[in-house]
C-alpha cells in the first residue's frame, strides 16, 4: 500500500482553500490533468461536495473520482473503481492559523493532503509513489500562489 502525505502553508482561510479546490473544472490550474463535473454534489451539500463525481483525464488514462464528504475542515475522495489504482483515497484537511482570527495577522490555513493507493501489479509502488508526490507537491505550491500575499513555507 503506498502512503503520502504532504503539507503546505497558503495564505487563505480554509473556506477560500476548500471552495477552491471543490471547483472541479478548475483543477487542472494546479494539477496535470483536465477535470469535468459528471453528477453534481447531493442536495443541502456545499456545492462540489458530497455525492459530485468528476472524471479525470491525465496521460492518456480517463477515470472519475467521487466526493465521499466535504466541509470546511476536510475533503475526502475517492477513485470509482480499481484503474488506473485500486483502493485509491484522498483526504485533504484545513487547519487554520488561530492567530489571524484574534489580530491583523493575515488568514493562514496548513493544508494536509494525504492520498493513499495501491499500484497495479506490474508498476513497482516505490515509482508509483515518487510520481504521486512530486504531482502533489508541485500542486499544492500552484495553489499556495493562487492566493495574494505572501507564500508561506512549510
Amino acid at each position: 500500500m503506498i502512503s503520502i502525505t504532504l503539507k503546505q502553508n497558503i495564505n487563505a482561510t480554509r473556506q477560500q482553500i476548500c471552495e477552491t479546490l471543490l471547483e472541479h473544472q478548475q483543477l487542472s490550474r494546479f494539477f496535470d490533468a483536465t477535470f469535468s463535473l459528471i453528477q453534481p454534489q447531493n442536495k443541502t451539500e456545499l456545492k462540489g461536495g458530497k455525492g459530485a463525481i468528476r472524471q479525470v483525464k491525465i496521460s492518456g488514462i480517463t477515470f472519475s473520482e467521487r466526493i465521499i464528504s466535504a466541509d470546511h475542515h476536510h475533503i475526502s475522495y475517492q477513485i470509482i473503481g480499481n484503474k488506473p489504482v485500486a483502493e485509491h483515497r484522498g483526504n485533504i484537511h484545513f487547519n487554520e492559523n488561530d492567530l489571524a482570527k484574534d489580530s491583523n495577522i493575515p488568514a493562514s490555513t496548513e493544508v494536509t493532503y494525504h492520498i493513499s493507493c495501491k499500484a497495479p501489479w506490474w508498476l513497482p509502488s516505490l515509482i508509483l509513489a515518487f510520481f504521486i508526490k512530486k504531482d502533489l507537491g508541485q500542486a499544492l505550491k500552484k495553489l499556495a500562489s493562487h492566493f495574494p500575499g505572501e507564500i508561506v513555507c512549510p
